[in-house]
């Protein structure tokens, strides 16, 4: 994808009105569409963040986090051209480290 123009930040809310979403988009080349390509996190009803990664040229792209309501982590691993690659790390929500999984 070229991107020519300059990135732009989509707030969605929940029905509440509170941010879900958060994340940064490009308008697509060929006028038609926005397109993921940035950071992008994305909060619960209570405003503590969930997930947090980033997105290139609309797919998932590089390091991901996981959270439990609690804050405590739940996974994180690397995503390439959207799809899972690597070692994924998973906790409980009490922070014990779970059986991870391997997706090369």
């Amino acid at each position: 994808m070229n991107i020519n123009t300059e990135l732009n930040i989509a707030e969605i809310p929940h029905e509440s009105g509170v941010i879900r979403f958060r994340y940064a988009r490009v308008m697509a080349a060929d006028g038609t569409r926005w397109v993921r390509h940035g950071l992008f996190v994305e909060y619960d009803e209570n405003g503590t963040m969930i997930s947090e990664g980033h997105y290139k040229d609309g797919k998932e792209c590089g390091l991901w986090r996981d959270y439990h309501p609690n804050g405590q982590p739940a996974a994180e691993g690397c995503y390439r051209d959207g799809k899972e690659v690597g070692v994924w790390r998973f906790w409980s929500p009490e922070g014990t480290e779970e059986p991870s999984t391997n997706f090369n």
